[in-house]
């Protein structure tokens, strides 16, 4: 199973309001959803953009989407990326799309000179908080 990532466009609004929902799912906070659409496509595509979202596809299909925004470290004097929400639909669990979006956002990073690339997850999440052990991130 080959994954790649892509820039979201605003023809995927509806896909990122599908994986938000999902994700939402997953995290049993589906009432918490407000958003509709026409919010995503105004923050992440509007005239002034306030955050920006990766696809990954596996053999052209969407199975997973990341959502970021900058942040800033008066530490270290730059702008870092912050990950939202990050989430690979269940049947493609473990064939490298979560390293993938890392990796992605890693490149990304280092191209536009941020301090780092920062992320929160929930203390019960076990899965994820193993996966991103394995990858050597470490707590702030």
């Amino acid at each position: 199973m080959k994954i790649t990532f892509r820039d979201a466009e605003l023809s995927d609004s509806n896909l990122i309001m599908t994986f938000i929902r999902e994700l939402a799912i997953y995290e049993k906070l589906e009432h918490e959803v407000v958003a509709q659409v026409e919010d995503i496509q105004e923050s992440l595509f509007g005239d002034n953009p306030k955050a920006f979202c990766i696809i990954a596809e596996s053999d052209g299909k969407p199975c997973g989407f990341c959502l970021c925004f900058y942040n800033y470290s008066t530490f270290l004097g730059k702008a870092g990326i912050y990950i939202e929400d990050l989430f690979v639909l269940p049947e493609y669990r473990g064939n490298g799309a979560g390293r993938g979006f890392f990796k992605y956002l890693a490149t990304k990073a280092q191209k536009e000179n941020c301090g780092r690339v920062q992320w929160s997850v929930l203390n019960w999440n076990e899965p994820s908080i193993n996966f991103y052990k394995a990858m050597g991130a470490s707590p702030l």
